[in-house]
């Protein structure tokens, strides 16, 4: 299993890519998929969050087409809440995105969120790596947003907010400490007018009061999904700060520093704070790949 196999072998093979890597996340093959696929990314990767019910899922189909019509791949990871009894994801996102199954272009995996606080599935990053490689846009959808539920911004190369207007998130959220993680923040259902206005106002304001980004102007964009409204103005958005991270080295700097994370993230879920003390440097240096790094940790780290 290569990264030129799965490639070559379209929307089925990369299906069975991701069920391989769920079913065999240490296995070496796996392990070289996912370290090819590391050092060849493509993609920018777009995180998307917001509370339930502010029209995500209606954003991320209308950016599908958005993309699509600019004649760009897009691969959508929806992470989706969990049923009770299968610990399976319930598929609500997957099911309101009106794409062409035959189209080639565009990839749509749900992932079931589980116990898992941060608003992402255990193999959000695995699974984004892997479409990073191979499509033009990745956008990745949490499953709802809180004070814990940000680890969108270790995944995403642009981190979109959504809020609703009439709802408090204008205000709540940038409170909840989430006023440092966005670098666009899109008010959503615009056709409700003076309260939208009023929303992105209350916004702009919050905003104001923060400066988390390095020089990057995080725009506040009034949209409807439902009647295309903004849509374009998100995109171009999206864009812009890709160039933005393009100078500098900002976005090299800032995918090392999410693998790094990642790596000691992954060490402590497995073996939790006593392994990661033991496991000592924990550095990505060189070749190295965080895929890599700890299939050779965990080695070192499990009883012979």
């Amino acid at each position: 299993m290569t990264l030129e196999s799965v490639r070559s072998g379209g929307k089925a093979a990369l299906a069975r890519a991701l069920a391989r890597i769920e079913k065999a996340p240490d296995d070496t093959d796996v392990v070289d998929l996912l370290s090819e696929a590391y050092r060849s990314p493509v993609a920018h990767v777009a995180g998307m969050t917001g509370p339930p019910g502010v029209g995500k899922s209606t954003l991320m189909n209308g950016l599908i087409h958005g993309w699509r019509s600019r004649g760009l791949t897009v691969a959508c990871i929806a992470v989706d809440p969990s049923s009770r009894r299968s610990k399976g994801a319930l598929l609500g996102d997957r099911t309101r995105l009106a794409t062409d199954p035959e189209d080639q272009g565009v990839f749509v995996r749900s992932m079931a969120a589980r116990d898992r606080l941060g608003g992402l599935a255990g193999l959000t990053v695995q699974a984004m790596v892997v479409m990073r490689a191979l499509f033009d846009i990745v956008l990745v959808e949490t499953v709802g947003v809180g004070q814990s539920e940000t680890d969108v911004a270790d995944v995403a190369d642009t981190v979109v907010l959504c809020v609703q207007p009439g709802s408090g998130d204008s205000l709540q959220f940038m409170k909840a400490g989430i006023a440092e993680i966005p670098h666009i923040i899109a008010v959503t259902k615009a056709d409700m007018g003076a309260v939208a206005d009023r929303a992105r106002a209350d916004v702009v304001g919050a905003l104001s009061l923060s400066d988390a980004h390095d020089g990057w102007d995080v725009p506040v964009l009034l949209l409807s999904a439902e009647k295309r409204h903004g849509l374009d103005d998100l995109i171009d958005a999206v864009d812009r700060h890709r160039g933005f991270l393009a100078e500098d080295g900002r976005l090299a700097r800032a995918r090392h520093a999410q693998a790094s994370d990642w790596l000691i993230d992954a060490v402590r879920e497995r073996f939790g704070r006593d392994g990661v003390r033991r496991a000592g440097y924990l550095g990505l240096d060189g070749e190295d790949t965080p895929f890599r790094r700890l299939s050779e940790v965990t080695r070192y780290l499990s009883p012979a």
